[in-house]
């Protein structure tokens, strides 16, 4: 078990100590998610809106293709909420700045879910099957409100998708104030790059506070719909 203390010019932030329950690999790749529980995961809390995160293996349920059922004893990550608004979202407290993020995501027909990059740049996950050759704003793969993808390749509703995100973090002096943008280096769907040298003059909505900092950590929507995610991995950032 390792203490992380965030850094950040966000006060909201300074008195916050996280006890990431991460297990550190060699090379000091995180894996966030331990594969057996929720420990080193945090719901973000919204209202009285309870979190129906867990762990098992999700599939399509044969009864309504919008939803997923879970069989106890795998090893994703699966929000099974019944639909917008009814469970919320999930960050994690091991911390990253710099870093290729990689996992697999599966989402039902007609889903949403977002991977929140520091807790604060969604790249979006969506059902966006069909829509390779026009992808909107708001599909799969896009950076929420700034770009959509290029030239993805999506795959069905119950299919798991491949994401490899390479990402600069934001940088800040000793006074707290940003001397340079987080950037997007790469952005890797399904084996295909769809975003390059993709510059964030700032957050994307929803995050976990709307602030900027230099260590923050990986957040998962979970308040729009059913969503499992595996295998995830935070590496260190080639130069």
């Amino acid at each position: 078990m390792k203490q992380l203390t965030l850094v950040s010019p966000g006060r909201w932030w300074l008195a916050l100590t996280f006890v990431a329950f991460s297990t550190f690999a060699q090379n000091n790749v995180i894996q966030p998610f331990n594969g057996k529980n929720l420990d080193g995961w945090t719901p973000k809390v919204e209202g009285s809106t309870k979190s129906q995160w867990t762990v098992g293996t999700a599939r399509i349920d044969p009864a309504d293709p919008k939803k997923l059922v879970v069989t106890p004893g795998g090893h994703e990550l699966v929000n099974v909420t019944s639909g917008h608004g009814q469970s919320v979202d999930l960050y994690s407290t091991a911390l990253h700045g710099d870093a290729i993020i990689s996992l697999e995501v599966m989402v039902p027909k007609e889903s949403n879910s977002g991977i929140y990059v520091m807790g604060e740049y969604e790249v979006q996950v969506l059902d966006s099957f069909g829509k390779d050759s026009n992808p909107g704003p708001g599909d799969m793969g896009a950076i929420y409100g700034a770009q959509p993808p290029s030239h993805p390749k999506y795959r069905a509703p119950g299919e798991w998708n491949t994401y490899e995100i390479h990402w600069q973090a934001p940088k800040f002096n000793a006074e707290g104030n940003k001397t340079a943008n987080g950037k997007f280096i790469k952005i890797v769907l399904n084996g295909v790059t769809i975003h390059e040298n993709l510059e964030m003059k700032g957050p994307t909505p929803g995050g976990v506070d709307g602030k900027e900092k230099s260590r923050a950590p990986l957040m998962f929507q979970g308040n729009h719909g059913p969503v499992s995610y595996r295998n995830i991995k935070i590496s260190p950032l080639k130069s």
